[in-house]
Formats: structure tokens, C-alpha cells, sequence
């Protein structure tokens, strides 16, 4: 499974950094991500980011980044 790199960075557009994965998932979520991607980034195994390249690398790391 990948989430689609252009739908991550949409989801997370106007983020305002830094952050942590709970803070990332509800923005996620209002800004319309599905349940899915919100449980992921929730899930993250990182307690901050410090900007989108970094929430992009984990999801990268983790196997779970397809491409745009």
C-alpha cells in the first residue's frame, strides 16, 4: 500500500510546523484525508517534525510512500 505523494502533501498544506504526529493527523483530517492517512500519520514513530520533507522522509522510510 502507498499513499499517493501529491495526496500526503495536500493533506498537510498550511501545516504549521513544527509538529507532531497527533497535530499532523487532525490537520490531516480537516483538511479532508482519508481515515486511513489520518491513523498513519498518527502512527508516525517520530515526536516532531520539523517540516513537510520530514513527515515525507518517514512515510518513505516506513515503506507506505507510493508516487505522485
Amino acid at each position: 500500500m502507498g499513499y499517493d505523494v501529491t495526496q500526503v502533501q495536500k493533506s498537510l498544506a498550511g501545516f504549521d510546523y513544527p509538529g507532531g504526529p497527533d497535530e499532523l493527523a487532525e490537520h490531516a483530517s480537516k483538511q479532508g484525508a482519508d481515515q486511513e492517512l489520518v491513523d498513519t500519520l498518527k502512527g508516525l514513530d517520530k515526536q516532531q517534525f520539523d517540516g513537510p520533507n520530514a513527515v515525507m522522509s518517514k512515510l518513505g522510510e516506513a515503506g507506505i510512500l507510493g508516487r505522485s
